[in-house]
């Protein structure tokens, strides 16, 4: 097997198959939800690090293709990591829309969706707020949250109270509910001012001690 190598960095070599090409797992950058496996060739990854997008090669059309260069959906790159034997690529990216040619946001839409794991819960409540915020349906009490901030501001002081007494006074579920809805709330609040959950976990991420 002839080992194809390509640097990534100045330290490490990427190792391609015996056909040229490396798997990658494409991850979103701020909710950690699998979009896609595709794989790319050194050319493929060439053009990734020089454009800031991700590039593939087509094992079917045989050919290199731009993500989003025809939909619209491309894939930002925030970072490229690899493995331990630098054979298997993960690039963590922000997309500018569905990762699947179906439409739908990740090539992982079958199998088993429920329960969802935990970290799939957020992002999805966040994008129903946005999705309500966009469509603004009636009888909507998000809706009428976001129309009335202070309103949101309320009920994140409310649910916080409510956190500390259950804490204190009631059980683990309780506790558990309400903290689930302070996040919900704090959510919305955030989403009036433009903002996010992954603004909040990147500064915890600035706040970590070596």
């Amino acid at each position: 097997m002839t080992d194809s190598r390509h640097a990534i960095d100045d330290e490490v070599e990427i190792a391609f198959d015996e056909r040229g090409l490396v798997p990658c797992v494409v991850q979103d950058w701020r909710s950690g939800e699998v979009l896609t496996l595709a794989y790319l060739n050194a050319e493929a990854l060439r053009r990734t690090l020089q454009t800031g997008e991700m590039h593939f090669y087509s094992r079917s059309r045989q050919e290199l293709w731009h993500k989003g260069s025809t939909s619209g959906n491309t894939q930002t790159v925030k970072a490229i990591r690899y493995d331990c034997d630098a054979d298997t690529l993960l690039a963590l990216v922000e997309p500018a829309g569905p990762a699947c040619h179906t439409g739908e946001r990740t090539c992982f839409h079958r199998g088993d969706q429920t329960p969802a794991a935990p970290h799939e819960v957020l992002p999805t409540l966040e994008r129903t707020i946005a999705d309500r915020a966009r469509t603004r349906q009636d009888g909507s009490y998000t809706v009428r949250l976001l129309a009335d901030p202070e309103a949101a501001r309320a009920k994140v002081t409310e649910e916080a109270e409510e956190v500390a007494r259950a804490s204190r006074e009631e059980s683990d579920e309780r506790l558990a509910e309400e903290a689930a809805d302070v996040l919900y709330h704090l959510a919305v609040l955030l989403h009036e001012r433009g903002l996010a959950l992954a603004d909040a976990q990147r500064v915890l991420d600035e706040r970590r001690k070596p």
